[in-house]
């Protein structure tokens, strides 16, 4: 039978009724349309794709199992390898990981594994009636900061070995940067909430507001019997571009935005948390945070919602298909653009006018791609004379995030870099003996799966480091 050369297409929400709501965008594959998907398999010896996965699932075995419609086969054999398979499903960047190595990819599209691995997550949480079995405990304890992906997967790891694990989040959900980061419409927080579940199956224990180098230390956590730490605490702390006018009312942090919307429910009526709906929006930056916070803008009943972004479409770093569900919804990228001000309200002959500090506006100017940066990107230089005024109420800067330095600062001995991250060697382990670290506290913000990794990385170390005991 000839090849389908295109893979199948992911169905979704009309673009006019989805932007007005924080319902999943995609909706999946239906049984029989990722039975044709998996057939577009070749079942390659050499499983070049498997590379491409940063926790190694065995690719070819699990979309063999769908071919076969043994869909709960296919689930055992993803979660083998990965703890969180609903979330990687719908959030991995798979277009620059494992499908980038699919060899049907060098002649035709390459195998849809994204939203095969979606789908068989999908399928087993609606019709698998058991949660997994607590193995028995090898006695040792051990401690996670952090909820995010690459704390529970290094928690996940660890307790289906037997570890008595113990998971500290600082706010009151569990699930990190997939809760407070990644909005609704791009991963339901019925599905974290599904996954932590399973893990609590398994026997981790998850102590939420408990913030690690406040509540308590990480010498605390040794002093309770805790034999080794993992530190995934994320990064979390918002970066900002030192512009005229970025205390005044109505600028956000892309973080701030999206947990007062994903995690506080600021897009309610009567919200508790309150946040800026309506009016025109500005979101600086071009990475997937960037599209969450425009789009997550538009849901919020804005007028208008621009990207402004320094470089142009060649470089923005979003994934592709953010990129195109944001101009379908509506969004406005304004490429090769970059703020120089923020302009604010002030009546001179009443300082008491509510409207006072208020966002009335955002100075720009254009810029043009000169030679390659050190990361091999033209850089971005501003053509002299050409500022120009953009019309908005409110401005959401998304220009990256720093890990927190709170933990460092309480934990004597624990080496960061310049930039913040902590130092560890390949292995996850940190200048502190007993003390692992991964995922963005370690890189900065990077992807869920490569946190995942790290996750995985450091719980095989400390298995092999308290099994030595």
């Amino acid at each position: 039978m000839a090849i389908n050369p295109k893979k199948h297409e992911m169905p979704t929400q009309e673009p006019s009724v989805r932007a007005r709501n924080f319902k999943e965008v995609a909706l999946g594959y239906p049984a029989e349309i990722a039975v044709e998907e998996a057939k577009r398999c070749l079942n390659c010896k050499n499983r070049p794709c498997v590379s491409g996965c940063p926790v190694n699932i065995s690719i070819p075995e699990f979309i063999s199992k769908i071919k076969s419609e043994d869909f709960e086969g296919a689930y055992q054999i993803i979660t083998q390898s990965s703890s969180l398979p609903a979330v990687c499903g719908r959030v991995c960047p798979q277009e620059s990981q494992c499908e980038s190595k699919c060899t049907l990819g060098i002649k035709f599209e390459p195998v849809g594994i994204g939203r095969l691995e979606r789908f068989v997550a999908d399928w087993h949480n609606e019709n698998a009636k058991e949660l997994p079995k607590k193995p028995a405990s090898n006695g040792h304890r051990v401690a996670v900061v952090g909820s995010g992906p690459s704390g529970l997967t290094c928690a996940g790891d660890l307790a289906k070995k037997g570890y008595q694990v113990t998971v500290f989040e600082a706010l009151h959900t569990a699930g990190g940067v997939l809760v407070y980061g990644i909005p609704e419409f791009r991963l339901p927080k019925s599905i974290v909430a599904k996954e932590v579940e399973t893990l609590k199956a398994l026997g981790v224990d998850v102590e939420t507001n408990v913030v690690i180098g406040k509540t308590l230390t990480i010498d605390e956590l040794f002093e309770d019997g805790y034999e080794a730490v993992f530190v995934g605490s994320g990064a979390g702390l918002p970066n900002f571009m030192g512009i005229p006018g970025e205390s005044l009312k109505g600028v956000y942090s892309a973080n701030e935005f999206l947990t007062r919307s994903n995690l506080m429910k600021a897009y309610r009526d009567d919200p508790v948390t309150p946040i800026m709906k309506g009016g025109r929006v500005a979101v600086v930056g071009g990475g997937n945070v960037a599209m969450d916070a425009a789009r997550t803008a538009l849901r919020l009943g804005a007028e208008k919602v621009y990207i402004v972004y320094r470089r142009s479409m060649e470089e923005l770093p979003a994934r592709r298909e953010e990129v195109e569900h944001a101009e379908e919804e509506g969004v406005d990228f304004r490429l090769l653009n970059n703020p120089v001000e923020i302009l604010g309200y002030q009546n001179p002959d009443d300082p008491r006018d509510p409207k006072n500090g208020f966002v009335t506006g955002m100075r720009c100017i254009r810029m043009e791609l000169g030679e390659p940066d050190a990361k091999g990107r033209r850089r971005p230089v501003p053509i002299p004379g050409s500022e120009f005024e953009l019309d908005v109420d409110t401005v959401v800067i998304s220009i990256g995030t720093s890990p927190n330095p709170l933990i460092k600062s309480t934990t004597k001995g624990l080496e960061v870099n310049a930039r913040g991250g902590i130092i560890v060697n390949e292995d996850g382990l940190t200048s502190r003996e007993g003390v692992y670290a991964g995922g963005d506290a370690v890189t900065g913000a990077a992807t869920v799966i490569s946190a995942m990794g790290a996750g995985k990385t450091a719980a095989r170390a400390i298995d092999a480091h308290l099994s030595a005991k």
